[in-house]
C-alpha cells in the first residue's frame, strides 16, 4: 500500500479513536505505533515506542512544563489573582463596562504568570462573575468577557502551548515568549476597546461601578507589583542569561511560593493541592508530546508532510492563499477540540509546509496560537465556554456563545494586523535576540 495512503488511514484511525472518547495522547500513540508497524516492522515500531516514551519522560527540557504550571498554581492560591483584579477594578471599574474591562485586564495580568487558557478562565471567572452579577451586567457580556479573557493565557507568555510547540519544532523558547508579548497586548487592547464601545453605545450592558479616588488607585498598584516581579524574574532572567528555561520556571515557582508564604496565604494543604494539580496537568502535557512525537515519526516515515509541502508549493496560487486555508483549518480544529491537543496533532503536518512556503517559524507559531485559541471560544465545542458555564450554570450555553461573538472582530483585527505587519510579532525578539 502507498505510504501516503497509509498516512491518511493513520490520521483517520487517530481521529476515530478520539471520536470514541480515547484521550488525545493515547490516540496518537496507538495510531503512531500501528502506522510504524505497517510501514517499517513490528519490532521497529515497538522499539520506537520504547525509546520515544523514555526520551520524552526523561527529557530535561520538558521539566520546564511542571515548573511553569506550578508557578501558576502557587500564584492562584497565594491570592495574587484577587489583588490583580482589585487593582484593575480601581482603575477601570468606573468606565462604561468597567467590570468587564477589569476582568479582561486581570486575565492579561494573570496570563503573565499562568500559561493556560482554561486555568485563566476558571480562576478569573470565580472572582469576576459574582461581581458583574452584583452590578447588573448583561449575562452575555459578562460571561463572554471571562471566556475570551481566558484565551490570553496561551498568548501572553509564559505559555504552555508555546513551550510544547518549542519542544516539537526545536525553536527557541525565549524567542517565542518575546514574540507573544506584543500580539498579546494588542489583543488585550482590542478586547478592552470592544467592551468600551459596546457599553458606550448601550450603557445597560455594563453599568459603571462606583468611583474611586486617585489615592485608592495608586494604593491598589501594590497588587500588581507581585505579578510584575514574577514576570520580570522569569522573562528577564531568561533574557540576560541568568536562567535556562527550566531554571526560569523553578525561579518563578519559588517566587510565587515565597509570596504566598510571606502573605500567609499558602497553607500546607494548599501547597499539596497545588502540587497534585501540577502533576495532573504535567502528565497530560508530557503524554500529549510523547504521542505527538511518535505520531510525527510515523508521518515522517510516510513522507506525507514533505509531499504535502511540495504539492502546496507547486500550486498556481500565492502562498498567502495556502496560509489562509491553514488558518481556516486551525480555526475549525480549535473549535472542535482542545487548542493544545489540536496544535500538537497538526504541527508535524503543517509546520514543514509553512516553512517551505517561506514563512518565519516564530511568526507562524504565534499566528497559529492565536487562531487556535480563538477556536477555543467558538461553537460547537469552545472549551472556555463550557468552563464558564460550569461557573455560571444558570447562564445558557447559547448566551455565553453570544457574548463571545461580541469579541470576534477583535480576534480578526489582531490576526489581520499580524498578517499585514509581521513586525508586530518579530520586532521585539529581533531587537532583543537578533534575527532568528
Amino acid at each position: 500500500m502507498d505510504s501516503t495512503l497509509v498516512a491518511a488511514l493513520g490520521l483517520l484511525v487517530m481521529f476515530g479513536l478520539m471520536a470514541f472518547g480515547m484521550p488525545i495522547g493515547f490516540a496518537m500513540l496507538l495510531a503512531g505505533v500501528l502506522g510504524n508497524a505497517w510501514l517499517l516492522s513490528i519490532p521497529a515500531a515497538t522499539h520506537l515506542l520504547a525509546t520515544n516514551v523514555w526520551d520524552q519522560f526523561s527529557s530535561y527540557g520538558l521539566s520546564v512544563v511542571p515548573l511553569f504550571v506550578l508557578m501558576g498554581q502557587f500564584a492562584y492560591r497565594a491570592g495574587i489573582t484577587e489583588r490583580l483584579y482589585d487593582a484593575a477594578y480601581k482603575w477601570f471599574g468606573r468606565l462604561p463596562g468597567g467590570l468587564a474591562g477589569t476582568t479582561i485586564a486581570a486575565c492579561a495580568g494573570f496570563s503573565a504568570i499562568c500559561g493556560s487558557n482554561s486555568a485563566t478562565a476558571a480562576t478569573m471567572g470565580t472572582i469576576a462573575l459574582p461581581q458583574m452579577r452584583r452590578y447588573g451586567y448583561d449575562r452575555a457580556l459578562s460571561t463572554g468577557a471571562v471566556a475570551v479573557g481566558g484565551t490570553l493565557g496561551v498568548v501572553i507568555p509564559p505559555s504552555v502551548v508555546m513551550i510544547v510547540i518549542a519542544v516539537q519544532t526545536e525553536q527557541s523558547l525565549l524567542r517565542l515568549f518575546l514574540a507573544g508579548i506584543v500580539p498579546g497586548l494588542i489583543l488585550t487592547a482590542l478586547f478592552l476597546g470592544t467592551v468600551l464601545a459596546m457599553c458606550v453605545r448601550k450603557p445597560a450592558l455594563g453599568p459603571p461601578g462606583p468611583a474611586t479616588t486617585m489615592r485608592e488607585k495608586i494604593a491598589s498598584l501594590s497588587g500588581v507589583i507581585e505579578t510584575l516581579l514574577l514576570f520580570a524574574l522569569v522573562i528577564g532572567g531568561l533574557y540576560v542569561g541568568w536562567f535556562t528555561p527550566t531554571e526560569a520556571g523553578a525561579a518563578g515557582a519559588a517566587g510565587a511560593l515565597l509570596i504566598g508564604i510571606v502573605r500567609r496565604k499558602l497553607s500546607l494543604a494548599s501547597i499539596v493541592q497545588s502540587s497534585a494539580e501540577t502533576l495532573r496537568i504535567s502528565a497530560m502535557v508530557v503524554l500529549l508530546i510523547t504521542g505527538a512525537v511518535l505520531f510525527g515519526r510515523f508521518l515522517t516515515v510516510s513522507r506525507l508532510p514533505f509531499e504535502l509541502a511540495d504539492w502546496a508549493a507547486s500550486l498556481p496560487v500565492p502562498p498567502a492563499v495556502i496560509l489562509l486555508v491553514l488558518v481556516v483549518i486551525y480555526l475549525i480544529g480549535g473549535a472542535l477540540m482542545d487548542a493544545l491537543g489540536f496544535l500538537v496533532v497538526t504541527v508535524p503536518i503543517f509546520f514543514p509546509l509553512a516553512t517551505a512556503l517561506g514563512y518565519d517559524p516564530t511568526w507562524f507559531t504565534i499566528l497559529l496560537t492565536i487562531v487556535t485559541t480563538m477556536g477555543a471560544v467558538t461553537p460547537p465545542v469552545g472549551v472556555n465556554v463550557f468552563i464558564v458555564n460550569g461557573l455560571a450554570p444558570d447562564v445558557p450555553i447559547p448566551t455565553i456563545f453570544l457574548g463571545v461573538m461580541y469579541f470576534m472582530l477583535a480576534y480578526i483585527a489582531c490576526i489581520a494586523l499580524m498578517w499585514l505587519v509581521p513586525e508586530t510579532v518579530l520586532l521585539l525578539p529581533d531587537l532583543m535576540l537578533g534575527k532568528g
